[in-house]
This record gives structure tokens, C-alpha cells and sequence, in this order.
């Protein structure tokens, strides 16, 4: 923008008249948002944000052009029958999760002797219902229409006719759409009484150990749940007696860790890290220095990258730009832990297990024809109508744009795309916001929202149309039925 003030600047020598200035800066602020070929004018970006029922934002404003330049791009990518089954890119998007792993199983061998078992208490917990354990198999239905709910409904009863005690782990791994419980043949683990939504856990508890539930609906999705016997979960239940024994070893862990790690979170780490919570694609590839410790230095692209692995219910970007100094230095000094965990990690050469690398990279091309299928840009499709690859970027763009718009008139179902491929999609193809661009469209969308208050209040029909729902979990983030 700097460099579009300058130009203008020097034009204006040559303009006599203000509004000639004015024009000429003007010029700029006619978009807000790049993919490729298409472009999302400030007019269609007022229109979406004032006729909705949202707030008139900046922030808001940047959400639905995120959302517009991710479909885009799928869209790009389409054309180029490009499935972005590079496993190089896909590792590159996806570090914060293989990071992750890999930081777990360091964890589960250093603390595997931690904590005193108590067996006494573990079966009495077990045995009172204080502590209830699941597996699990799902299909999602967030964001759908009834007929597309009806499909999901066949196909998930079509499993439940198949489905024996001897072959549910398997089947949840082949069909579960929860990607966190997959890999381990659809268990929840054990958690306590209540943590689960309603309708799962009162199906759950309808339940004898071993037993197989018929398909079952919560806010998620349709479920098919087991309930494990007391065998089968009783290690993880010892393991979680060991409660607050644990507590005190993994809290020495972590201070020995800090205090070794020579954590130095800089200065003007805050002011950093709150600018980032506004606008944290402007900070992907940001390397300015947030702390230094013994794992090297602590970049704010490197805080961007762990902070996607949170869930998006934590609202943990809104949290930021509220909370005092003091606890973003804290939140800094956290992550650098992470760090420090990995760096041991690697010292001690863990490796994640192919078969969960493979998971993740399979959690992606999944997404991408999900995505493509759901928005109506299968490459098939478009060779079948458009020769020429331009033609065919053409043709998706069209497309995207038109389902877009349905989608947030509610016409259409809201199709999530997965941050790590929005990453992947955003590495490999041009796309670019115009910040002046959003100035401009939170002023029209007001004046949109003021035109539609006064004819409500006229008596005349509303134009107001809501956002559709928000995105659904990312791959390795769980679909568990949590509250």
C-alpha cells in the first residue's frame, strides 16, 4: 500500500484538482481480494457483509474474503486437475500437526513412568460411572440440507447392518469422518460423565459394556457408538488413576524444561503477537523474532503455524487482542515449551509411524475432493465444458462465485477447507488482499445495513441474509461430540 500511496503522490504533480487525487487512490480500493484470475470487489464484499446479519467489521469482513480466495483457489486447482497430493507441500502445511505427533510420543516415553497406579480406584470409577469410555463411528452432516442428510443417513445405515463387535475398529477406520479417532479404530478414549453433547452420552449410557448402538444423531452428525468393557480400557484407566502423582511429575518436567531452555521472550513480543491476532495471514511467513531459548529462535510465523492447531471453538485470535501484556508473554514462553519438547524429541530421533503420516497426507486429497464435489468444480466436469485450461479456470471461477453467493444466502451448504489445505493451496497458487479495499467495503456494507434498517422499520421486507455456519474441525483436530 505504501508503494501505491507513493505513485500517487507523484501523479498528483501532474493533477491540479483534489479530486484528481482522490480518483487516483480510489483506483486501489476498488477489490479487496486476488485468486489467480478472479476477484472479489469491495461492492459484492458490501453486499455479502450488509445484507448479512453479522457484525460490520474489518475482521468480518477479512473472514468472508478468506473463505471466497480459499474456494477460489480449490477452484484453480481444479482446473489444473491439480489433486495437491504433493506429500513435500502437504508436510510443509501440515508441520504444526507431524510436529505434534512427534512431540506426543516423546511425551508418552518420558512420562510412561510417572504417577503411582491405583487399581482399587480406577475400577471404582468405572464401575459408578464416574469415568465413561467410547468408540465411535461418524458421519458429518454440519453445514448440510435435508437431502443431503438423507444420503449421509443411507450410507451410515448401510454400516450399521455390516458392523460386528469384531469388526468395528476396523470399519471405523475405513468410514469414520472423525480424523483424530480414526487411526485408532474409532475410540474416544475415557473421559468423565457429562463431558460429551446430550444425545451421545444418553445413547452411550443406554449401552452395556460390548455392546453396539443403532445410529444415533447429534449436532456432528450421525453416530455409531460401542461401549467398551472394563478389559478393554482398564490400562488407560489405571493409567488415569495415577491422577494427581502425574500432575506433580509432568509440572517438575516442565520447569526443568524452561529453566534448561533459557526462554528470553523479547521486549516487543506483545505488540507483535496481539497485530497478529487481527490479521494472522499477514503474519504466515513472518519471521520476526517472538523469544530465543537453547531450540533456537521463536518466530511469529512459528506461533501462527501452532496456533492453528487449536480448535476454533477456543477463539483463541479473539482472546489475543483482549489479553494484557503479561499473558502473551506467558502464551510466547508456552509455545517455546512445545519447542524445547521437540527439540528433545529430535535428540532422541522419534519418528512418527508412516501409517499416521499417510493419514494425515489422505486427510488432505480427501478434503480437496470433498471440496470440489461439494462446490461443483470436479475436474472431470470442467474438461468436459472448457477445452483450454484458461477457459476451465473461467468457467470454475463462475462457479465458485455462484455457489458462494447461494452459500450465504443459505441456499447452500458452507464447505469447510481444512487450514493446512488452505496452506497448501496458498503456497502454490497467486492470491493477495488489498487492505484499503476492506476499509472501503466496511463503509458501503454500513450504509447497506442502515438502508435495510430503515425499510424494516418502514414495514418493508427485510434484506437481511445470515452467514452461513461457521468451519467445520481440520483434519487431526477430533469431531469428538464434546460439549
Amino acid at each position: 500500500m505504501k508503494r501505491n500511496i507513493a505513485f500517487a503522490a507523484v501523479a498528483a504533480l501532474t493533477i491540479s484538482a483534489c479530486s484528481g487525487l482522490k480518483d487516483a487512490l480510489s483506483a486501489h480500493t476498488d477489490w479487496v481480494a486476488r485468486a489467480s484470475g478472479a476477484e472479489l470487489s469491495v461492492t459484492k464484499l458490501a453486499t455479502l457483509l450488509g445484507k448479512s446479519r453479522a457484525p460490520i467489521r474489518k475482521d468480518i469482513g477479512k473472514s468472508i474474503a478468506n473463505v471466497w480466495v480459499d474456494y477460489q483457489l480449490l477452484g484453480v486447482a481444479a482446473a489444473h486437475n491439480d489433486s495437491l497430493a504433493d506429500t513435500k507441500l502437504i508436510d510443509d502445511a501440515m508441520w504444526p500437526a507431524i510436529a505434534n505427533l512427534k512431540a506426543r510420543k516423546w511425551y508418552d516415553i518420558v512420562s510412561k513412568g510417572w504417577g503411582t497406579e491405583d487399581t482399587t480406584a480406577a475400577r471404582r470409577q468405572w464401575e459408578s460411572g464416574q469415568i465413561l469410555a467410547a468408540d465411535h463411528i461418524l458421519l458429518l452432516t454440519q453445514g448440510m440440507n435435508d437431502a443431503q442428510k438423507a444420503q449421509v443417513k443411507q450410507k451410515i445405515d448401510a454400516i450399521r447392518a455390516r458392523v460386528t463387535p469384531a469388526n468395528f475398529a476396523q470399519l471405523a477406520k475405513d468410514n469414520t469422518q472423525d480424523q483424530a479417532t480414526a487411526k485408532q479404530g474409532g475410540s474416544l478414549g475415557i473421559f468423565p460423565r457429562g463431558q460429551m453433547v446430550p444425545d451421545f452420552e444418553n445413547a452411550l449410557l443406554k449401552l452395556k459394556p460390548g455392546e453396539i448402538s443403532p445410529v444415533i444423531q447429534t449436532q456432528y452428525g450421525y453416530h455409531i457408538i460401542r461401549r467398551p468393557t472394563y478389559d478393554q480400557i482398564k490400562a488407560q484407566l489405571v493409567q488415569a488413576s495415577k491422577g494427581r502423582t502425574v500432575a506433580v511429575a509432568e509440572s517438575t518436567y516442565l520447569a526443568k524444561l524452561e529453566q534448561n531452555g533459557k526462554i528470553e521472550v523479547k521486549k516487543d513480543a506483545p505488540t507483535t503477537v496481539r497485530a497478529l491476532g487481527n490479521d494472522p495471514d499477514a503474519y504466515r511467513r513472518d519471521n520476526t523474532v517472538l523469544a530465543t531459548s537453547t531450540a533456537g529462535k521463536f518466530t511469529t510465523a512459528r506461533l501462527v503455524g501452532w496456533l492453528e492447531m487449536l480448535p476454533p471453538q477456543a477463539r483463541v485470535l479473539d482472546q489475543i487482542k483482549q489479553s494484557p501484556d503479561s499473558l502473551l508473554v506467558q502464551l510466547v514462553r508456552n509455545f517455546v515449551k512445545n519447542e524445547l519438547v521437540l527439540k528433545q524429541a529430535d535428540s532422541a530421533k522419534v519418528q512418527i509411524d508412516p501409517a499416521e503420516l499417510a493419514q494425515l497426507h489422505l486427510s488432505i486429497t480427501n478434503a480437496v475432493r470433498t471440496a470440489w464435489s461439494q462446490l461443483g468444480v470436479m475436474p472431470q466436469a470442467l474438461m468436459d465444458s472448457a477445452k483450454s485450461e484458461g477457459d476451465r479456470e473461467k468457467l470454475a471461477a463462475k462457479r465458485i462465485d455462484d455457489y458462494f453467493v447461494r452459500m450465504v444466502q443459505e441456499q447452500a451448504p458452507f464447505v469447510p477447507v481444512p487450514t493446512p489445505l488452505s496452506n497448501v493451496l496458498r503456497e502454490k497458487y497467486k492470491y493477495s488482499f488489498n487492505d484499503a479495499g476492506f476499509d472501503r467495503a466496511v463503509q458501503e456494507a454500513a450504509k447497506i445495513r442502515s438502508s435495510a434498517d430503515s425499510a424494516r422499520s418502514a414495514g418493508q421486507p427485510s434484506t437481511a441474509v445470515p452467514l452461513g455456519p461457521p468451519p467445520a474441525p481440520q483434519p487431526g483436530a477430533s469431531s469428538t461430540p464434546r460439549r
